[in-house]
């Protein structure tokens, strides 16, 4: 939902008229909130099937834009335009199939020949369950789906990606991520007033605004943190799909001195929250999912005159252009080292944050980003 809004609000700065619909897989509230200037619905039904069908009819623009190559967007998408003939552009932010393989990885092993016929049995039997298992047909992130999709990429109109790797893979137009620079403001706001009102006032603020990953490398922040021992400084989660996330969960029962948690706000709130922070941190770790993707985090932290703490990962390095403090992924002891000099030279790393937030302007504006789209759009048949 991230990337759609900020799609949506690139297209509605360009004068276009830009509605987000979709199915809604979750229960709870639409997570992140959705912007005030973004009509934004969700398709529900007694099944998925009843869902796409009922999507399919509410599907009435001039052009279709699917965010992310899954049935349930860009499948429905095609179905539209074999219809009407409506164009679709779809829109790639992640690589979905290393995505769906990391969640089906099984272990090697070198069994013996008795072994190997009980486990060929056991094999068959789990793909029998499988194939007649009502909710992964119902699923429409199940890998299955997302092969069958990939195999019809090239059948959109026109491609969005956001990164070099998928650009690489999948060619298209080069989108990045955006914001308004209206609203990430840094002067709109008192970042001493900003840590008062989320109960952050006692501490040095390192901010990780977003939904906890294992590929998001927290856990070697967590342990520079406490190497560090400075009773004052504290990760601060912002957001998250789950209160009730497991990962985070794990993080709290094995460092939890040194985590506060803060609930999910929605974009209209998210500068305020981050002008509180001191140090946005970023500590992606070298995988092929997080090389696929563009944290969306940089933009905020850019525009809001944050400095970036953050690894030499993907297409991160290009993205500050020299403005961020970068370390090796995978590497606390870096990461310990460039923290501590980073909090001692406070006013020298803000020095470099407003240089960010001049290259953001530049490059990541809403206006900038909003002319590139709008030329994709107007070349479409």
């Amino acid at each position: 939902m991230t990337r759609a809004y900020a799609l949506g609000q690139a297209l509605v700065h360009t004068g276009h008229d830009a509605e987000i619909i979709g199915i809604k897989l979750t229960k709870g509230p639409i997570y992140p909130v959705p912007p005030k200037n973004i009509n934004v619905t969700e398709v529900s039904g007694f099944c998925m099937v009843h869902r796409i069908w009922k999507l399919l009819s509410r599907l009435n623009g001039d052009i279709i834009y699917a965010i992310k190559p899954r049935p349930s967007s860009y499948g429905v998408a095609l179905l539209k335009r074999f219809i009407t003939g409506c164009p679709v552009v779809l829109d790639i932010d992640d690589w979905e199939q290393g995505l769906t393989d990391s969640q089906y990885k099984g272990r090697a092993s070198s069994p013996s020949p008795k072994n190997r016929i009980l486990g060929k049995v056991r094999s068959l039997r789990a793909c029998l369950r499988g194939h007649l298992n009502y909710r992964r047909w119902m699923n429409p992130a199940d890998k299955r789906y997302i092969r069958w999709m990939e195999q019809t990429i090239t059948r959109a109109d026109a491609i969005t990606v956001n990164t070099r790797f998928l650009h690489q893979r999948y060619g298209g137009f080069y989108i990045p991520h955006c914001k308004d620079i209206g609203k990430y403001d840094p002067d709109k706001y008192d970042p001493k007033e900003s840590r008062m009102r989320y109960g952050l006032a006692d501490y040095i603020v390192l901010m990780f605004p977003g939904t906890a990953r294992a590929h998001k490398g927290l856990e070697d922040v967590l342990v520079a943190i406490e190497s560090l021992q400075n009773p004052n400084v504290r990760l601060v989660l912002v957001g998250g799909r789950s209160s009730n996330d497991p990962y985070v969960a794990e993080l709290i029962e094995r460092w939890g001195r040194w985590i506060v948690r803060l609930p999910a706000f929605s974009t209209e709130t998210m500068p305020e929250v981050i002008a509180g922070a001191h140090v946005v941190v970023i500590p992606q770790r070298d995988t092929s999912v997080a090389c696929a993707q563009f944290p969306m985090k940089l933009t905020d932290a850019m525009a809001m005159a944050k400095p970036i703490l953050t690894t030499t990962v993907g297409d991160i390095p290009e993205i500050l252009g020299g403005t961020g403090f970068l370390v090796k992924p995978s590497c606390p002891e870096e990461l310990a080292e460039m923290l501590a000099q980073t909090l001692a030279n406070l006013q020298s790393a803000g020095n470099r944050a407003v240089k960010a937030r001049e290259r953001f302007i530049k490059h990541f504006s809403l206006g900038v980003v909003g002319t590139r789209l709008s030329a994709v759009i107007e070349a479409l048949p």
